[in-house]
This record gives structure tokens, C-alpha cells and sequence, in this order.
């Protein structure tokens, strides 16, 4: 078959094609015209000025090299379930985990293959290691760098959840907190009426509350938010004199984790008898800026301060830079650094690897931090009688030669929140599920939320997940953990709890006002 009809004419048309086209300039006709399609791959295509793959992929598509190891297995997964629920004449539930899948910052991108570790060992426990049905179809959805590009990922989510060969029940993981991720989820839940387990996600204001229980009907979250993070730092710290605390904070605007974190911490700086310390980070908050300066200034009056304990509320790469910079202050006091879960970052940073130093310059710096998940919070030392389960995180340690991971690579606790936010979606889903076995609607998964608690409870390998009348984790456990600059990783210190006490035995959620 022919592209171009033959004969002097078509011929003629064609040279005077390409005369047009360079007279215009010639490579957007070019690229138009002749070029291959710019779709990457069949759901995912080119968007923005960096030409960022973005779209809905089944595993068919690795959105990074860093990525390829682990979209196979997801791919090989989901065509098994495909080939059993077509010889049964069934249709799998599928779930989708949305997250930016590419970064130009080496720590970020490993904790985007750690989650999509975490979603997929989540995705085979639910096919292969219980009897319930319905089978559990994984899709991964990029948003694009900080979720830019999330109405296009959203339609093609709403399409997949009308589609009753794909079945899409629930979207899970969303891992940043920031406007664009609000705004995504406020158009999931309410206009798409998509039930979302939030990962990693932990500011106070992409949730729902007691005075506004319905601003995002199906959202659920698997993570302690700032605010209980900043209640069990409280309850850790209980020691600590308010006047003898300072705040260091970035005012960027915004960003959602950061001011919840400011809130927070002012708070627990209440008393303090200087003003917080500010800087204003780059927009991109990967991005390294001059920052150092400004901390390598602010050392000296931290020096000069009553300060001991130091509350940083600011992303991961700021924190770095401000270690770095008091690690060679002048004064001989040991300072405690106090910051929230983003923290686990600096475990993976490798442009931290050679700077861990900075804490054992002088009298040294303690950097302690709220976790979100850690290995030996669950672990066979663990002495908590109740609100996490020993079984849940012994399971997930037996499956990741699976991924090709080790108990190591749980530190960050990335995979262990991303296990769990699917596994809670899975729960959603099946709940529903019983008897003869139909396909739950949507909004029977978003009322599942209401079932996880008591008995009902997700055995998380983060600890139990209660979800509460707003789908919040009620007293979730928090993982107080330090970095240890000779062994270079985070070690466990203590299980603490929000409500100051560890849950009863039924996990049970008390009345509220």
C-alpha cells in the first residue's frame, strides 16, 4: 500500500510542502506532518515545556529507567488477572496509584519507585495471599511534576471507572501536599465521585474535619497528619522547655505541608522568646537556590540564643542545607532539631552521603523526626501490646525479594505507606464483596471508609488504621525516629500515639464533642 499517490503531480505537491515548510520555519510543520505521533505510549503523552510523559498506564509504559524493573512485574501482574477473570467470565476491580512518577532530584525519584514498590507488592498480597475477590488490577497515573498535569490524568481515571471491563474503584497514594494535589483531590472526590486513599500526604487541610465533613466525600487517608505528628512530637518531648525552643520556617506560599507544619510548631514553640527564624524557599522546592547563606546568617543568633531544641518546618532539601550550616557553627552547644515526616528524605539524599558529619561536629546535633512508618516500629522487639500488628509488617518483609528489596529499604518508610494506602483501598473495595460476588459502585467503596474501624480495621504494616466518620486515622501510631550519622539511617526510638495513649483493644474511636 501506498502513502502518497504516485504521478508528477503529487510529487510536485510534496516538494512544495516542504518548501513551505522551511519558508515557516519549519520544524513544527515538519513535526506534525511527518514526524512520529508525540503520545509516549498508548494513555501517556507529552505535556509541557519539558515534554513530560504523562498519562495512565497499565505497566505496558515505564515512565523512568529507574522505573522499569518494578512497571514489568505490575504489567505481568495485571494480565494475570486479566486471563482468570476472563476464564471465569468475571472483571478484576482496579486501582490506580497517582503520583508524579519522574524527578530531577536522585532522592525524590527513588521514593516515586519505593511507592510504586509499595503499590505493587500491595496489588499481589490482594491476588495471591488471601481468597477474596474481586482480583485487584493496578494502574500507575502520572500527574506530572507536582501533580501539574492532573485534570488530564483525572479524565482518563473517570473514563477507566466508567469502563466496566476496567472497573477503576479507587485512586491511592497521592504522596505531596500542595494546591494542585488539593485541587485534584477536590475534583476526584467531588465532580468524578472517585473514593482516594492519600498516602504519604500529610498536610491538616487536604482532609476532611468535624466542621467540614463533606469537602471531599471518598477521601480517606492512611497517614498521621501534621497536627498528630506534632501532638506525638508533644508527647515525646514532653521534657522540653518552651523557652529554651526556637522555629526556623519557610514562608514560600503555597505549599500545604509547610503550613500546616508552621502552624504546628509555633505551637508547640508557644513560649519561645524569639520570633521564628524565616527564609523563603524557591518555588520549585527541589531546587537549592542561595539558602545556604541564609542559614550560614542565621547560625550566629541561634548561637547567641537560649534555643536547645530547634523546630524546622521546611522540606528536605532546606533542611539539609540547614544542617550543613550549623554542623560548622562556632558555638560548642548541642542543639536538637525537631521536623516533621518529610525528614525521611535525607536517608535516600545523596547529596547528604558525604555531609552526615555535619552532626557530629562540635557537641553535635540531633535531628529527630515524626515518622510515618519504620521496620522496627512493628518489629520483632516491638513491646506494643495494641494499635499495630507484628504479622502485618512480617508479611510485607517476606514479599519484597519481590521487588528485589531488602528490610533496609523500609527505612524511609515510603513503601510501607504506599503498601498500606492500597491495601486500604483494597479493603474498601472488598468489603463490599461478599456472598455471591458483584462489583461494589463507587460510592459503596467511599462508604466502605466508614466500615475500617473496630474489627473492621486495616492491619497496616504502618500500624492499625482506624479510619474515623471523616476517613482520618484515628490515633495512628508515630514512629519517633533519629538519624544516626555512624550507621547513616534512621533509628527507631519509640512508638508514640496523638491522644498521648495507645488504642484499646478493639481499636475503638471515642464520641466527639
Amino acid at each position: 500500500m501506498k502513502l502518497w499517490p504516485a504521478g508528477p503531480l503529487y510529487q510536485a505537491l510534496l516538494v512544495m510542502v516542504a518548501a513551505t515548510a522551511v519558508a515557516a520555519g519549519g520544524y513544527f510543520v515538519y513535526r506534525s506532518w511527518f514526524a512520529d505521533d508525540p503520545a509516549c505510549a498508548p494513555g501517556v503523552s507529552e505535556r509541557g515545556p519539558r515534554h513530560e510523559c504523562v498519562g495512565v498506564t497499565d505497566g505496558a509504559y515505564a515512565y523512568d529507567p529507574s522505573l522499569k524493573e518494578v512497571t514489568k512485574r505490575i504489567e505481568a501482574e495485571n494480565k494475570w488477572v486479566e486471563k482468570r477473570t476472563e476464564g471465569a467470565g468475571t472483571s478484576p476491580a482496579t486501582i490506580a496509584l497517582m503520583i508524579p512518577m519522574i524527578s530531577d532530584n536522585p532522592a525524590e525519584q527513588r521514593e516515586y519507585v519505593e511507592q510504586v514498590e509499595g503499590a505493587y507488592l500491595a496489588q499481589y498480597r490482594a491476588n495471591h495471599n488471601t481468597n477474596r475477590q474481586p482480583p485487584i488490577r493496578l494502574l500507575l497515573a502520572n500527574p506530572g511534576r507536582g501533580y501539574e498535569h492532573w485534570p488530564v490524568v483525572a479524565e482518563q481515571l473517570a473514563q477507566a471507572a466508567s469502563d466496566e471491563k476496567q472497573n477503576l474503584r479507587a485512586v491511592a497514594g497521592i504522596n505531596i501536599s500542595l494546591p494542585e494535589t488539593k485541587a485534584a483531590i477536590g475534583h476526584l472526590t467531588k465532580q468524578l465521585h472517585i473514593p482516594v486513599v492519600a498516602g504519604p500526604m500529610t498536610a491538616d487541610d487536604i482532609a476532611n474535619e468535624e466542621k467540614n465533613p463533606h469537602r471531599y466525600p471518598g477521601l480517606a487517608r492512611v497517614a498521621p497528619g501534621n497536627a498528630d505528628q506534632a501532638d506525638a512530637l508533644a508527647s515525646y518531648g514532653k521534657d522540653i522547655k518552651p523557652a529554651e525552643t526556637m522555629v526556623i520556617e519557610d514562608i514560600r506560599e503555597g505549599d500545604n505541608y509547610l503550613e500546616s507544619l508552621r502552624k504546628r510548631f509555633e505551637e508547640l514553640a508557644d513560649g519561645a522568646p524569639n520570633a521564628p527564624e524565616t527564609f523563603r524557599s524557591p518555588p520549585d522546592f527541589n531546587d537549592e537556590g542561595n539558602l545556604a547563606n541564609d542559614f550560614h546568617q542565621m547560625v550566629p543568633d541561634i548561637c547567641t540564643s537560649a534555643a536547645k531544641t530547634i523546630y524546622f518546618a521546611g522540606r528536605p532539601v532546606q533542611l539539609r542545607q540547614f544542617l550543613i550550616e550549623l554542623g560548622d557553627r562556632n558555638c560548642n552547644k548541642h542543639y536538637t532539631v525537631i521536623t516533621g515526616s518529610h525528614a525521611s528524605t535525607l536517608t535516600v539524599d545523596e547529596k547528604f552521603a558525604d555531609h552526615w558529619d555535619a552532626l557530629t561536629k562540635g557537641a553535635g546535633i540531633t535531628l529527630r523526626y515524626a515518622a510515618l512508618a519504620h521496620p522496627d516500629a512493628w518489629g520483632d522487639k516491638s513491646t506494643e501490646k495494641t494499635g499495630g500488628s507484628r504479622a502485618a509488617l512480617k508479611e510485607l518483609t517476606g514479599l519484597l525479594p519481590k521487588v528485589g528489596a531488602t528490610p533496609s529499604d523500609l527505612v524511609d518508610g515510603r513503601i510501607i505507606i504506599t503498601y498500606d494506602a492500597v491495601g486500604t483501598a483494597v479493603e474498601g473495595i472488598r468489603n463490599d464483596a461478599v456472598g455471591k460476588v458483584t462489583m461494589p459502585t463507587l460510592a459503596e467503596v467511599a462508604d466502605n471508609w466508614l466500615r475500617l474501624h473496630g474489627t473492621n480495621r486495616v492491619e497496616g504494616a504502618s500500624g492499625w488504621i482506624c479510619l474515623d466518620q471523616y476517613g482520618n486515622p484515628h490515633n495512628k501510631a508515630v514512629p519517633i525516629v533519629h538519624l544516626d550519622p555512624r550507621k547513616k539511617t534512621a533509628l527507631f526510638d519509640r512508638i508514640t500515639w496523638p491522644a498521648d495513649r495507645a488504642p484499646d483493644v478493639n481499636c475503638s474511636i471515642p464520641r466527639q464533642g
